[in-house]
């Protein structure tokens, strides 16, 4: 793929503030809802808020080593645009110059405010608008906009900051510390002695790749998680492209790759122990055979408690095979001047130290939300299909899914964000909220993970009902069924034309 940047960094030329859609956040979700309305919706007045400089989300913020998917690209890309790189895991500056070339392609550019971070927005049942306030990178100025439709594509990452735990000594160490999702542009850690804490998609995809120069790199890790080895390049979709053309192809081979991954995951939720089996006899094929697999590869809990860790053609396995990297599996007992004390006595020396102890979870970009001035907190919202929150009207957000590509949730919201709108334009109505008014529905977390990041931050964000549209499938076919194929009216949502007195609006519901 080519790298074009005319949509990285090119000002707005529109100067409306005023549209029917505000879109908050120009990442995959971002670029997605736009593209969308463009292709569905060409009327559609729309502005993208970027708080960043440049727009990638995500694939722009995170620039450590070997950063990559963890999703095959051909269901991480959007339905609509083909992946067409012969990389099913790719790397992340394929993955960036992927979104550029697809804001290029519907010019998204003039519709993007680089450096405008939504701080607060709230919505006015008389105007029937959002009135969204963003702080201007660069100045104390902040600029105001008004939208029919609020959406929001944040993302559930705080970009900010990510998790470190507090490391009893940490200032003693003399060498560099660092957290990869701010990784110094200027760091060279070539012939160096490397630490990674962490056992998580970015620890994994960090060991292979600094093992390549570096002296010699130790992932150091509290308890094993499930990783699992896919051919980097898919031979199949390479000989589909070539037999059908892209366009034909890209239908087929995210439909295999679709059947692929949830095969794996119902798998692994209906016959844990075989599934288990096999993987952990998978990662026993990879490495020497005196290796401790029992130790550290053999983790205690399910297949899909937490999410597996993708490694491209077993490069880590390769690495540690090599006598590059090695694993260590213990506590921490304190950082020392040269490195870390483990509980067990043992000190793992370093020059660098790679924090790689996951994210911190912010729903929507830590966004004020108020309906008629009242706040309104996610947390005491329920999710509505889970892409609208009860009690507040005409918002739309994207979370994808933990357990499948992230983007095919987001098409799928799209798409139905697209519909809705048009339903809304037929019969006249100028708002739209759902109501959650039945007792029957529990609320429950929005996820069900059990890795730390989840069970950390998933307190702040929406809850999910046990049943009706309140629930939060994260299984794509069920998603296909309500939001692509499934009508738009439904018995939750209250449609309403002309302003609305903040004195008539239904309550919030639960």
């Amino acid at each position: 793929m080519t790298n074009t940047t005319t949509s990285r960094t090119a000002p707005s030329s529109g100067s409306s503030t005023d549209v029917d859609v505000l879109i908050v956040g120009a990442g995959i979700s971002g670029i997605g809802a736009a593209s969308h309305l463009k292709a569905r919706r060409p009327g559609t007045s729309f502005v993208i808020l970027e708080g960043r400089d440049a727009i990638g989300g995500t694939w722009d913020l995170f620039r450590y080593p070997g950063v990559r998917s963890d999703s095959d690209m051909p269901t991480f890309g959007y339905g609509f645009r083909p992946w067409t790189h012969r990389k099913s895991i790719a790397d992340g500056h394929l993955i960036l110059d992927y979104l550029r070339q697809t804001a290029d392609e519907y010019g998204l550019a003039r519709h993007t405010r680089f450096g405008h971070r939504v701080v607060n927005a709230d919505f006015s049942s008389a105007k029937g608008r959002w009135t969204v306030t963003a702080q201007q990178n660069g100045s104390r100025g902040k600029a105001s906009f008004t939208a029919r439709f609020l959406f929001l594509g944040t993302g559930m990452y705080d970009h900010d900051a990510g998790f470190t735990p507090q490391f009893t000594g940490i200032e003693d160490f003399t060498g560099t510390v660092i957290h990869p999702q701010h990784w110094p542009a200027d760091l060279d850690h070539t012939g160096k002695r490397v630490v990674v804490i962490g056992s998580g998609a970015t620890a994994v995809t960090l060991v292979p790749s600094m093992a390549r120069t570096a002296a010699h790199v130790t992932m150091l890790q509290r308890s094993p998680g499930y990783v699992f080895s896919v051919p980097a390049h898919d031979a199949a979709a390479h000989a589909l492209r070539k037999l059908v053309g892209h366009e034909r192809a890209h239908r087929m081979i995210r439909r295999k790759n679709i059947l692929f991954t949830r095969g794996i995951y119902k798998a692994s939720r209906r016959m844990p122990n075989l599934m288990r089996r096999l993987l952990i006899a998978n990662v026993r094929r990879q490495l020497p055979r005196h290796f401790d697999v029992d130790t550290h590869f053999t983790p205690r809990y399910d297949p899909w408690d937490q999410r597996l860790c993708v490694v491209p053609d077993g490069d880590l396995f390769k690495a540690i095979s090599a006598g590059r990297a090695s694993v260590v599996t213990d506590h921490i007992g304190r950082f020392t001047e040269t490195g870390i004390l483990l509980e067990s006595g043992q000190e793992l020396t370093a020059d660098i130290i790679v924090t790689a102890t996951g994210l911190t979870m912010s729903p929507f970009g830590g966004i004020r939300l108020s309906v008629d001035g009242r706040e309104t907190r996610p947390s005491d919202t329920t999710a509505y299909k889970a892409m609208m929150l009860s009690g507040v009207p005409n918002l739309v957000f994207a979370l994808g899914y933990t357990n499948l590509s992230w983007t095919l949730k987001v098409d799928l919201v799209c798409e139905h964000f697209c519909r809705l709108l048009d339903h809304m334009d037929a019969h006249g109505y100028d708002a739209v909220e759902p109501v959650l008014d039945d007792p029957r529905v529990e609320r429950v977390p929005y996820m069900d993970l059990s890795s730390n990041y989840v069970l950390r931050g998933i307190g702040e964000f929406p809850r999910a009902g046990t049943s009706g549209p309140w629930t939060v499938e994260m299984a794509y076919e069920k998603d296909v069924e309500r939001l692509r194929e499934g009508p738009v009216e439904d018995g939750a949502l209250r449609f309403t034309a002309g302003a609305l007195a903040a004195s008539t609006r239904p309550g919030a519901a639960r």
